[in-house]
């Protein structure tokens, strides 16, 4: 696709779609003229996309740890965490089981019918993926249901390339339940479970207990695996070292990070840091 040489690019995890967006707005309220290009995908794949040579000006991710991954030092120099999140279990009114569950039963419930279609997405692109893997393990400890973790990898019916596919799947009413953030699930209107904060990936008192949670994925060159281990939920943000437009893009981190950023954070139920 041909892209204007003289817009701000930016590049963003799915999840981040409607607080970016609402970031441009103020920036718009300066720069009225200035050309936006806004371009979505899991985090990993738009942390690839760029080491493979897109060029972007600011590139936004659902977990620092992505950059450490690709892009650190050779492509940015570093990244800036700016919120937090946790992992619910969104449904609507219109999920089958939805007038049962709780945050007691819900693995009961999610595999107790086999009409029932739950979903999550791919941990090869997306942090919500593999975080949703790693509070798999997390839950079959602290429920203590051993087997737990693989009768749930073993029953989803759909995997998503992101979370945000997710939520529109959930939506559309192609699957009963998902695997998401806290703040994808508040943008959308969604019912969800909470879960407890042993197992939620929102704690930092318990990054330690995280840590015993780990899943191996395809790494950076073929034949290799990544581990990826659990850890508290932080979005980042950073800009590539071949951005065109370095001033704009700090303008835009500046309005992300900002009280008005802030408050658009909140409000799309991400927790400003």
């Amino acid at each position: 696709m041909k892209t204007d040489p003289n817009a701000l690019k930016i590049l963003h995890a799915g999840a981040l779609r409607k607080p970016i967006k609402e970031c441009i707005h103020i920036l718009w309220e300066r720069y009225p003229d200035l050309k936006v290009e806004l371009d979505y995908a899991g985090s990993r794949a738009c942390a690839k996309a760029v080491a493979e040579g897109k060029i972007v000006d600011v590139i936004a991710l659902a977990d620092y740890q992505v950059f450490n991954d690709f892009l650190i030092p050779r492509f940015v120099d570093m990244s800036f965490v700016f919120a937090t999140d946790q992992m619910v279990l969104a449904f609507d009114e219109f999920s089958t089981g939805s007038n049962q569950i709780n945050g007691q039963n819900w693995m009961d419930v999610l595999l107790g019918n086999p009409t029932i279609k739950y979903a999550r997405s791919d941990h090869r692109l997306d942090p919500c993926g593999y975080r949703t893997l790693i509070l798999w393990q997390l839950a079959e400890e602290y429920y203590r249901r051993p087997g737990l973790y693989q009768l749930l990898e073993n029953g989803w019916s759909n995997l998503y390339p992101k979370s945000l596919d997710l939520a529109v799947a959930l939506m559309e009413g192609k699957i009963d339940y998902g695997f998401e953030y806290l703040s994808v699930a508040k943008q959308m209107d969604f019912l969800y479970i909470q879960f407890p904060p042993e197992i939620n990936l929102s704690d930092p008192r318990f990054a330690d207990h995280y840590a015993r949670a780990k899943v191996s994925i395809e790494g950076n060159y073929p034949g290799l695996e990544t581990v990826i281990t659990g850890a508290p939920i932080e979005f980042s943000v950073a800009i590539p070292k071949n951005s065109n437009q370095k001033e704009l893009a700090q303008e835009f981190i500046d309005i992300l990070t900002g009280p008005r950023g802030e408050e658009i954070l909140e409000t799309n139920g991400l927790i400003p840091c």
